[in-house]
């Protein structure tokens, strides 16, 4: 299927691995001229041959560098891409443990960067009837007890990209959103981090926890997402074959989701 993306624009968020590192080798296999941010640039970013920024995207500051660099560097911009979120920082606590500086933490990560680069990258995206991608989570539907914080703040971006579709639709700029599930990122594989602390309150070794996820959430296919999976869904939505698809929020969590 050709995409016809051949020479757009794209800015992709979180862009230094995961999701989003898969995200900005599909769009560059495409022929897309994309600009990849993070915190961190990492070396397989670079290697995409993508434009990288090194921004802190929860900062508004941060967000401001990017756009005024992304904009100078593209020339205007068709795509964009909102994936940035879950701070290496985040731990799998309930309410009662979430503080203010957490709560704060992840809106500023996960709703306002998202807030902050669309409304810098619409006057552009209108002028070229573009398109968005938001990344949110299946936390957004079925929350865990932790982190709360987290969940509230990927419910607020599916709300989000809902109003913006209705707001902008008419004037040709189409929004959608993206939830995974679980994802074979670092995100879950490195034993220090986040799929490591999950492991460790449950008292399980981290190795045989991660085999057990899919029994353990429910997924009805047996397995886990693979990042270049969902890359392959956000594409698909951010290019004109989807060009009737608009304020739609897709699963791609292998089933674990059983609502309607």
């Amino acid at each position: 299927m050709d995409l016809n993306l051949m020479a757009k624009t794209a800015i992709v968020t979180g862009a230094s691995r995961g999701i989003g590192l898969a995200t900005v080798r599909a769009l560059r296999a495409e022929g897309v001229r994309v600009v990849g941010a993070a915190r961190t640039v990492t070396p397989e970013l670079k290697e995409t041959g993508a434009h990288t920024v090194s921004a802190d995207l929860s900062t508004a500051d941060g967000v401001a560098a990017l756009m005024d660099d992304a904009i100078t560097t593209l020339g205007g911009i068709d795509l964009l891409v909102n994936n940035v979120g879950f701070g290496d920082d985040v731990e799998p606590v309930g309410f009662l443990e979430t503080d203010d500086t957490r709560w704060a933490n992840a809106v500023e990560l996960n709703l306002l960067s998202a807030v902050r680069a669309t409304r810098a990258a619409l006057p552009s995206l209108l002028e070229r009837q573009g398109s968005i991608v938001n990344v949110s989570s299946t936390n957004s539907r079925m929350p865990a007890d932790g982190p709360v914080a987290y969940s509230v703040a990927k419910a607020a971006l599916a709300a989000l990209g809902k109003s913006l579709a209705e707001e902008f639709g008419p004037q040709g700029v189409r929004v959608n959103t993206v939830s995974p599930g679980v994802v074979r990122t670092r995100l879950w594989d490195d034993p220090e981090g986040f799929g490591g602390k999950v492991a460790a309150g449950v008292g399980a070794e981290h190795a045989a926890f991660l085999q057990q996820i899919p029994e353990a959430f429910n997924i009805t296919t047996g397995r886990i997402t693979e990042p270049e999976e969902v890359a392959a869904l956000i594409v698909f939505l951010l290019s004109n074959v989807a060009g009737n698809i608009t304020g739609v929020n897709y699963l791609i969590d292998g089933g674990a989701v059983k609502s309607l």
